[in-house]
């Protein structure tokens, strides 16, 4: 277990030498002819092979290649992971995993996650004979009770898209491996690494690039998986990463941790100040002591990223207009950059959900959801402050 220094709001201490090992792990100039200190960009699609079927490491840049080798050394490292295999693109990790499976087999998937996993198991997952089970699985009860024979894989996320809910890890893991062959894949795309190690799925956070992650532990409790079986399945699909992206999103690592720092410290003031608005019907943000789940965060976390929830107060006209009139936040899909962005689940990420589904997840029509990013926080409250009172002008009386 890595060393902790404090965290601030009670929450779990942050892990010693991540700045370290984002700026050094797979990064040696020694692996380079030219002892480059950055790692190059290697755009060779294949490589000289001394003799038939014996390589040096390298045969196709589909399998492997210099330059994202690079990039997965130094996110396993992050995660306390085994392995790490670079995607081009969080559903393209999806479906690389999901390929592990055969017809019959069951997928349970939290009930509330990113449109395009539930979209994905919905629509397309199912069409190849899956059967596919949406249980709250913060409820380690109901988790415990959809697990049949067939269950071969469940995927959570934490906390959820876009309600923000807190999912027990350590609980879940506990319920899936006593069952046996089952793959527990944590989605960790909001939190990142920084704030909650071991992930699965997990976008890294600059906004100039599309890329997934997978990180694995396999053990002997999972006798029918391996890092062989996942690497064939890798080959064999190729949504691989341009090794451009991959350069990109290594170079992105080496200020991740002070970039997780500040959407923490602008998401705690946004969620605090929106809490306190009268135009605001309710906030969800992890790291409020009114968050259902507040105390499981500081038990399983190291701090809280920039996404946030809330309801505005009225209807679908007053989140348009609310939207509308945002000038520092931008309309957009996406999270997790370093400009701040607003959306509006039922109608953009999540409008492929079912209604009825959404109405039992809460995703309304007031229901917004912030990206919060690295500007002047007292500007992003102003920002806020102005595009809810142009919603409700007559209200219009918060200072």
């Amino acid at each position: 277990m890595q060393e902790r220094d404090a965290s601030p709001h009670g929450f779990l201490p942050r892990f010693q030498h991540f700045a370290t090992q984002a700026i050094h792990v797979g990064q040696d100039p020694e692996q380079w002819a030219s002892k480059a200190v950055v790692p190059p960009i290697s755009l060779s699609t294949t490589f000289k092979q001394g003799a038939p079927g014996k390589h040096s490491g390298f045969e196709y840049s589909r399998s492997g290649n210099p330059t994202r080798n690079c990039l997965e050394k130094a996110v396993a490292a992050l995660d306390g992971a085994k392995y790490s295999l670079a995607f081009a693109s969080g559903l393209a990790a999806t479906v690389t995993i999901t390929h592990l499976l055969k017809a019959g087999d069951q997928i349970i998937c939290m009930d509330d996650v990113y449109g395009g996993t539930n979209r994905y198991f919905r629509k397309v997952a199912t069409e190849f004979g899956l059967k596919i089970s949406f249980v709250d699985c913060s409820k380690i009860k109901l988790l415990e009770a959809a697990i049949t024979p067939e269950t071969k894989l469940v995927w959570i996320e934490t906390p959820t898209n876009p309600n923000l809910k807190m999912i027990d890890i350590e609980a879940c893991a506990h319920t899936v491996h006593k069952h046996g062959d089952i793959i527990l894949v944590v989605d960790n795309t909001f939190m990142s690494a920084y704030f909650q190690p071991l992930s699965t799925g997990a976008k890294e956070k600059h906004r100039d690039r599309v890329l997934g992650a997978v990180e694995m532990n396999f053990s002997a409790s999972l006798p029918n998986f391996s890092p062989t079986q996942d690497m064939f399945i890798f080959a064999a699909l190729g949504a691989v990463p341009s090794p451009v992206d991959c350069y990109l999103c290594n170079r992105g690592l080496k200020t991740l941790h002070v970039r997780m720092e500040k959407h923490f410290e602008n998401g705690m003031a946004v969620a605090q100040f929106l809490e306190s608005h009268p135009l605001v019907e309710k906030v969800i943000y992890p790291g409020l002591p009114s968050h259902p789940q507040h105390e499981l965060a500081k038990r399983q976390c190291t701090g809280c990223p920039g996404m946030i929830t809330f309801y505005v107060k009225g209807s679908l006209q007053h989140a348009e207009t609310f939207l509308k009139n945002l000038k520092v936040f931008t309309l957009a899909e996406s999270l997790g950059g370093y400009e701040s962005l607003a959306e509006l689940p039922a109608i953009m990420t999540h409008a492929s959900v079912p209604e009825s589904d959404r109405e039992v997840l809460g995703i309304r029509d007031t229901l917004i959801r912030l990206s919060v990013g690295l500007e002047d926080k007292q500007d992003l409250m102003d920002d806020l402050d102005q595009a809810l009172k142009a919603a409700h002008p007559t209200n219009a009386s918060h200072n």
